[in-house]
């Protein structure tokens, strides 16, 4: 005689909150488990719907809700996270603009949204994730502070994305995350930026009394901020990059490793840059090969390494310097993507158009460009002749005191 159908009320909790997100039930039904999220908003309806749940099997009258469909759709999905790690492997191979996989870059971008998603929802079910769910998690997001209005638009879509993909596979009904309902306004951000050239001779002079007292890599440091600012690299970008992608005798450098198919580009060096990099090969005084720049294993540099222990430090060093003679300091929130402005800034200083800036910056919309363009154009200030100056490798040790050489 099989045995008499019992039930179990399940409690799902928020990950971040703890709070109860949705009720289900767990039971026996022809030999096998089942489970069945239950449409209520409280524990006693949640208990009342599981009460009437249980006497329909125990009379045989409860359908399985795939049945009820006929589509084949299966009562039971996959947890989000085993269904998250199958999408993203198929995103790595079959991913980006052209559909021959993701760049390095790109890995790493869906690594990070996946690690702020799978703690969340990684133990609910893909048909667990509701409006409700997503809205949540959202908040959440907000009140920790960690995350940019733009971050936390990009894991939703993220979050979508996937969903999305399993609506195609029949797993569920409909894309809880889909909609712009679901993300937050966009907020423009502050931008910030470089634009005088004893700003530019201080972060580097700084960088460079960090790298005099440094245990490892002396010169590193200096040559790093350098090629941030005289090549417009993104971080990614200049940790990725190879001795082998620089040619200091034509002075050019090639991005072989980018997030978009426009980054792939090659950079005539400017003159500045030219000698900091020939600079730190001298003082390197070792075989080149593998990254520019490189841990003691070979490796390259941790992203969260260069924010804090070379962009911020050499930041608050430079702001520090400038005070003591009388100068204006960096401005605030000053990033390793700010230096990448700056040296779009440097070529509008030095008379190139903006189609010129765009290849360069590996840019495949004009917006920004166009508008520091308009702003860098209308300059009287005296300030584009010195940062031409700059450019050129004429660097006025006066105008940053302290600063020594790699000799």
């Amino acid at each position: 005689m099989p045995r008499r159908a019992t039930g179990q009320l399940c409690e799902n909790r928020s990950k971040l909150t703890g709070e109860v997100t949705s009720w289900g039930a767990r039971f026996r039904y022809e030999g096998r488990r089942w489970y069945v999220t239950l449409d209520a908003e409280t524990r006693g309806e949640a208990l009342r719907e599981l009460a009437q749940l249980i006497a329909d099997v125990r009379q045989g009258i409860w359908v399985p809700a795939r049945r009820r469909q006929g589509r084949g759709r299966t009562l039971n999905p996959p947890r989000f996270a085993d269904f998250a790690r199958d999408w993203a492997e198929r995103r790595v191979i079959e991913g980006g603009r052209r559909g021959t996989g993701l760049s390095r870059s790109g890995r790493a971008d869906l690594k990070w949204r996946l690690g702020h998603l799978l703690p969340y929802f990684g133990r609910m079910r893909l048909d667990e994730i509701t409006p409700l769910e997503v809205d949540r998690y959202r908040l959440a997001l907000v009140k920790q502070g960690k995350l940019g209005t733009t971050s936390i638009n990009m894991m939703l879509t993220a979050l979508a994305a996937i969903l999305e993909t399993a609506v195609e596979y029949e797993l569920i009904d409909r894309n809880q995350a889909k909609g712009r309902r679901r993300r937050l306004p966009a907020v423009t951000p502050r931008r910030v930026w470089l634009d005088r050239a004893d700003h530019i001779i201080a972060l580097l002079d700084a960088a460079g009394e960090i790298d005099r007292t440094a245990r490892a890599h002396p010169g590193q440091r200096r040559a790093l901020i350098a090629t941030l600012v005289f090549a417009g690299l993104r971080l990614g970008e200049a940790l990725a990059l190879c001795w082998s992608d620089l040619d200091l005798d034509r002075n050019t450098l090639r991005v072989t490793d980018s997030k978009t198919d426009a980054g792939v580009r090659t950079i005539n060096l400017l003159p500045v840059l030219a000698n900091e990099l020939r600079a730190y090969r001298s003082h390197l005084g070792r075989p080149l090969d593998g990254f520019v720049f490189a841990t003691s294993t070979g490796r390259p540099l941790g992203a969260t390494n260069v924010r804090k222990r070379i962009m911020e430090l050499s930041a608050a060093r430079a702001s520090t310097n400038l005070r003591d003679n009388g100068l204006l300091p960096l401005p605030d929130g000053l990033t390793p993507h700010s230096l990448r402005r700056t040296f779009a800034s440097l070529l509008f200083a030095l008379g190139e158009p903006p189609p010129y800036v765009m290849s360069h910056l590996g840019h495949t919309t004009a917006g920004f460009t166009l508008a520091l363009y308009a702003r860098e154009m209308h300059r009287r200030d005296g300030e584009p002749a010195r940062l031409r100056a700059l450019a050129a490798g004429h660097i006025d040790p006066a105008r940053a005191p302290g600063r020594e050489s790699f000799d």
